[in-house]
């Protein structure tokens, strides 16, 4: 009995799975239910910022604010580097650290603080977008936001009165949005002098701390009691508008300021030798400081004479009259052609004593190589009178980091009048109907100065300077600017165009000290050039 009973059980069981098979097969192929929907495609734009959120938790600041631009080259980069930068990093920590610790012991009577291990763990720092912000100043500015939640290894071991402590911090988290300031901007590298840096927010600052093995950071209160006080310790030395400061190089090298005049007279030329066929040289003096961007100065032409007199003054701002030199260069001027060199020479600054007036007669070289034979040959001689002032201490302006600043104008400047300094940073959008080769023009009281030419370039930054010594303040004065544009391809029909001009009432500079601004170029679509003034006084 038993035995059939376990015989018609198993029967019984295969016959019920099976017809459940069947069935549930049946049905799943021919009773679909009603109530699926496909599922709806929709942009993400299309959604509302809280599904935003719930889909995407961690959405990146270049998503969210269209001011950040993605830096995946730089997570890429540190994500590479990292390894190097712990050892870097934890190494100049520790340099840092070691003084300040050895100088603050002594007052707790602690006998060592020291590092046992020292390790900013595998994870590096997650950059999430920079912001970067253009000024008219000297100046780079930008707003990494950066994010890292790592797993650093830093135990500090305390010992005081014969008792051993150690300290490990774990599970570091900071969030902060930093604002990094490069300025002033040179023309040496790494091309700026000093790094600021503040904090535009209180950061996020989330850590674990072991004492003896305990979590120490468990205890009621304590947690939130730290967090706030390193929030309010960082923010209230480094929030905007205080700051950081790093100095990268002494700007007083790169950025050499003016410590003197020079004081030149070019007196007259004695027993120069002939140049034309068809009659006498025609003689001019071309005048120029070494390690000096400004174009020369230049004496009037002295036409059919080979003994002329010129008695006429000119003034450079000297910058280092240690390396400086005062080069002089004698043209024979020609009408058609470029104009032959009659002979030069070279008047060192260090060879002059400071305020005292020296006249110098110079022998006309072919050049400043003393082992060349031609220049045993005469070719006559060039009276001048120089004189070398150095500013006093206190008219030497001490901080050249604010671009802002206005310097006075150097010893030696007319009382009534000043030093007009003009300088022509960059332009934009500019456009030549055949070549596109910049240069700007400036036109002041007859006077003309060129910048240097910028090939194939519609955006040209030239940052050259030009001074002009004035007898009184130009206040109804106006300065003309225009943008030319050069071709150096010969037999081209169109060697020169202007790419728009622009003219500038001085009123303000003398009103204001300093202006900088963008102006739109007149006869341009869309060129702008900005050009900074100076008005300095004594």
């Amino acid at each position: 009995m038993g035995v059939l009973s376990s015989a018609l059980g198993v029967f019984g069981f295969g016959i019920g799975t099976s017809i459940g098979l069947v069935i549930g097969y049946y049905m799943f192929i021919y009773f679909l239910p009603t109530d699926v929907k496909d599922p709806k495609i929709r942009l993400l734009v299309e959604e509302d910022s809280k599904t935003l959120q719930r889909l995407l938790p961690e959405i990146p600041l270049w998503v969210k604010n269209p001011d950040f631009d993605r830096v995946d080259w730089l997570n890429k980069f540190i994500e590479n580097m990292w390894p190097y930068l712990d050892t870097a990093i934890c190494t100049t920590a520790k340099n840092i650290a070691k003084p300040i610790i050895a100088e603050q012991i002594p007052k707790y009577k602690i006998q060592s603080v020291e590092f046992e291990t020292l390790t900013l763990g595998t994870l590096p720092p997650i950059f999430q977008g920079m912001k970067v912000y253009v000024t008219d100043e000297k100046e780079l500015i930008m707003e990494p936001s950066f994010k890292w939640a790592g797993n650093p290894n830093i135990s500090i071991a305390v010992r005081a009165f014969g008792l051993k402590a150690t300290v490990q911090v774990v599970d570091l988290q900071v969030f902060a949005l930093p604002r990094i300031t490069l300025k002033p901007l040179l023309n040496v590298f790494p091309c700026f002098a000093n790094i600021y840096v503040s904090l535009m927010d209180k950061p996020h600052v989330d850590f674990g701390l072991k004492l003896l093995g305990a979590d120490v950071m468990a205890i009621p209160g304590l947690y939130r009691f730290v967090q706030e006080l390193i929030k309010d310790q960082v923010a209230n030395m480094y929030l905007w508008p205080k700051a950081l400061q790093v100095q990268i190089m002494d700007p007083t090298q790169a950025m050499k300021k003016p410590v003197g005049i020079l004081d030149v007279k070019v007196l007259r030329a004695t027993k120069l030798k002939k140049k034309d066929l068809l009659g006498k040289s025609d003689p001019y003096v071309k005048l120029k400081l070494t390690e000096e961007k400004l174009t020369a100065k230049k004496t009037t032409v002295k036409h059919s004479n080979l003994n002329p007199e010129w008695n006429e003054e000119f003034n450079f701002v000297v910058k280092d009259p240690n390396t400086q030199a005062l080069e002089i260069n004698l043209y024979d001027w020609e009408q058609v052609g470029t104009h032959d060199k009659m002979g030069m020479n070279v008047v060192p600054l260090n060879d002059l004593t400071p305020d005292e007036p020296k006249v110098l007669t110079l022998d006309l070289l072919k050049n400043m190589d003393p082992n060349d034979p031609q220049n045993e040959k005469s070719r006559g001689q060039l009276v001048m009178e120089v004189l070398y002032k150095p500013f006093k201490e206190d008219e030497i302006p001490n901080d050249i980091d604010d671009s802002s600043m206005v310097q006075k104008a150097p010893e030696g400047a007319p009382a009534s009048g000043g030093l007009l300094v003009v300088i022509v940073h960059e332009a934009q959008d500019l456009e030549g109907k055949y070549h596109t080769n910049p240069h700007v023009r400036l036109l002041f009281r007859g006077d003309e100065r060129k910048t240097k030419r910028v090939k194939k370039n519609r955006d040209p930054r030239w940052e050259d300077e030009f001074q002009f010594m004035v007898d009184e303040p130009p206040t109804n004065d106006k300065i003309h600017l225009e943008v030319y544009s050069t071709s150096s391809r010969i037999g081209l029909l169109h060697p020169k165009e202007s790419l728009g001009y622009v003219t500038i009432n001085l009123a303000d500079v003398v009103s204001n000290g300093r202006i900088n601004e963008k102006y739109h170029l007149i006869d341009s679509k869309n060129g702008r050039i900005q050009i900074e003034m100076q008005w300095r006084t004594s």
